[in-house]
């Protein structure tokens, strides 16, 4: 028996002692009540389950001891089968010989085995047979009401009042009926016949009900007629109207626009020969569009020079100086090129390549000063923008390496070792590791080796050449690392990541970080360490980014051959989005000093534009084209990879494959 609980019940009054019912009350709380049985005292006597949470989800019992409560509100303790993992649950499967017909019930959290009938009733269930096997669905039903009218009523119970009484409810709808009749929103039967009966057909002349005095009207316009047939048309023209078959050829070869009529003229012999016209229904067709699309009304029209509509633009003369041929190709490539730099004095082009090489170039002649040999594929160089030091960043897979190309005086080389050797007096807490390069490696100028997690895929420096910011896309939430070389720290600004980031970009005046993502550009300020703007440019994929000198537009160039200008001042959609390329665009660069911007894309161009931007708000940037260079050839779906302008002269560098199929960078001058 299970355990019952007592309970306490008042004594029952008589007849006599009505007087004593309060104090009978009163001394209800010392008798005790029938105890109570889960099984048989609920509303459903079928049902033996002992856990009464109800509907409740038996997850929300998993951090604690039990698993409910019964109907005594005494918890249920959670039994240890609960708590065993899959390994003790598949021994005991094993070893107990009716684990293939049990079941977990969650409720109870135990197993239950399926008796013989329950087994059946799956089974059948199966099979998609009835679960009772006795029971005949087909049987005759027997209809709980006769067919005949009994004299007497099935209830005999009083009609109530409240049939009698008009209901609230329905008046409130008609009153609510009568509302909108009176207000025109609703409309009686009617109302709507009548408007059906004085609506207008769906298709009706236009042209029928015309005013007959409308002629005298100087705006009228008269129906258009069609044009009276000629001896062409006739069943049996002349002769000369006849074409021949070099005519008939020459007529079929022409667009159907271009046609001077829509059929070949034949000759019958009489009437009753000539076949039905094919092009009946178009034509008819052709006709009620002339009809319906027929201005009725005289529309003066604007008289505009079509020459005034284009801005004027000042001539390409006014805008020198600006590259306009090629004067220099720099050979000496294995492979292909993936990146060049030109250093701050401008003597000196450094490329990377896939042969695992960076090759220093003089700028003028063409003649390599200097090569270094990497462990890897070079994804991007770029030179240190400090004059006053001579440091070269090179991107190989997870690593970055800082190298004093000896290209300089002795003195900036000297200062660039020194400065490289300072950095080893610091203690660095960054997780990144900062290795010196070994003895053979420094002898070739290799200082500094920085070993990254992921891969690095691009490289951009501070316009003081003391910080360089580095991208990892697979990094996550350290995707986008600053590093300070004097000393020897690296740090994340950002915790999380919000797209796979592309490029990044130091502001050249303010401390502001701009990171490109795959949809957007978003602008940090470090020092308050928050959000400043998001640029939308509205391009599928972004490829590269390039800021002003002066701080405040920005060039965007995609995969989807759009060439986007911003203005951060004016808003965070494109200022202008150009499209001159006719594949996707690789490289975008700004001139450091000259109102120049140019524009690099796998269909194998460079394209020069000159770029104004005023220092009043009150004047847009002025965008002119001034020259497209067919810089190089398609090589697997790739042209000109990467372009760079001179720090101090119009020139700008390219890099991509030539006619000859060699891989070279090139100067335009």
């Amino acid at each position: 028996m299970k355990a019952a609980v007592k309970r306490k019940l008042p004594p029952p009054a008589g007849p006599d002692d009505a007087d004593d019912a309060s104090d009978a009350h009163a001394d209800a709380d010392s008798l005790l009540l029938p105890d109570i049985i889960p099984d048989y005292a609920s509303d459903d006597s079928d049902e033996e389950t002992i856990n009464t949470i109800g509907n409740v989800p038996i997850e929300w019992y998993d951090d604690y001891d039990h698993i409910g409560y019964d109907i005594n509100g005494k918890k249920i303790k959670k039994p240890a089968a609960v708590s065993k993992d899959s390994l003790d649950k598949f021994l005991d499967s094993m070893d107990d010989p009716d684990s293939w017909r049990s079941v977990f019930d969650k409720l109870e959290a135990e197993n239950k085995v399926l008796t013989d009938a329950d087994l059946e009733i799956i089974q059948r269930i199966g099979k998609k047979m009835l679960p009772e096997k006795d029971y005949d669905p087909y049987e005759p039903a027997v209809d709980f009401f006769t067919s005949q009218t009994m004299p007497h009523p099935v209830t005999a119970a009083p009609i109530p009042k409240s049939r009698f009484v008009p209901s609230k409810h329905e008046a409130a709808k008609i009153m609510k009926i009568v509302r909108a009749i009176q207000k025109g929103w609703k409309k009686t039967t009617e109302q709507i016949k009548q408007e059906k009966a004085n609506a207008k057909p769906k298709f009706y002349d236009i042209w029928a009900q015309a005013d007959p005095n409308a002629a005298d009207h100087p705006m009228h316009i008269p129906a258009p007629k069609m044009a009276l047939p000629d001896h062409k048309e006739s069943y049996n023209p002349p002769i000369e109207y006849i074409p021949t078959e070099e005519e008939i050829e020459e007529w079929k070869s022409l667009d159907p626009d271009m046609r001077p009529q829509n059929f070949i003229p034949k000759k019958h012999a009489n009437m009753r020969s000539v076949g039905a016209y094919d092009r009946f229904i178009n034509e008819r067709f052709d006709r009620c569009l002339d009809l319906y699309l027929c201005p009725r009304v005289i529309k003066k029209r604007v008289n505009i020079d079509p020459e005034s509509l284009i801005p004027q633009l000042p001539s390409r003369k006014e805008l020198e100086p600006y590259p306009k041929q090629q004067t220099v190709v720099y050979k000496g490539h294995n492979q292909r090129i993936k990146s060049l730099s030109v250093d701050p004095t401008g003597k000196w082009l450094v490329t990377g390549c896939d042969d695992c090489r960076v090759r220093c170039f003089e700028v003028n002649t063409g003649r390599i000063v200097g090569q270094w040999e990497v462990s890897g594929p070079v994804q991007d160089v770029k030179w240190n923008p400090n004059t006053s030091f001579s440091i070269l960043a090179v991107v190989v897979a997870s690593e970055v390496i800082l190298i004093n190309p000896f290209v300089s005086t002795k003195e900036i080389v000297d200062e660039t070792d020194e400065l490289l050797s300072n950095m080893w007096s610091y203690e660095s807490a960054s997780k990144l590791e900062w290795t010196k390069a070994s003895t053979e490696d420094y002898a070739k100028g290799f200082r500094v080796v920085l070993t990254f997690q992921k891969n690095v895929t691009s490289l951009a420096w501070h316009r003081k050449g003391d910080y360089f910011a580095t991208v990892s896309p697979e990094a996550g939430g350290s995707a986008v690392a600053i590093h300070q070389i004097s000393k020897r720290q690296t740090q994340y600004p950002f915790k999380k990541s919000y797209g796979l980031v592309q490029r990044v970009q130091f502001h050249p005046k303010k401390p502001w970080l701009l990171v490109a993502t795959q949809r957007y550009v978003r602008l940090y300020n470090l020092v308050q360490q928050e959000l400043v703007q998001k640029l939308h440019p509205n391009v599928k994929w972004i490829s590269s980014m390039d800021v002003h000198p002066g701080g405040d537009n920005v060039l965007i160039g995609s995969y989807d051959k759009r060439l986007c200008w911003f203005d951060v001042d004016l808003s965070s959609k494109p200022y202008k989005s150009l499209r001159y390329h006719k594949a996707a665009v690789r490289n975008t660069a700004y001139h450091k000093t000259l109102p120049l911007f140019a524009s690099c894309s796998d269909d194998g161009t460079l394209n020069v534009f000159h770029g104004m931007v005023y220092d009043s708000l009150d004047q847009n940037p002025l965008i002119v084209p001034l020259k497209s260079f067919k810089a190089h050839d398609i090589v697997d779906s790739l042209g000109a990879v990467s372009c760079e302008f001179h720090p101090l002269q119009p020139w700008v560098f390219s890099c991509g494959a030539d006619a000859n199929g060699e891989f070279v960078a090139k100067m335009f001058t």
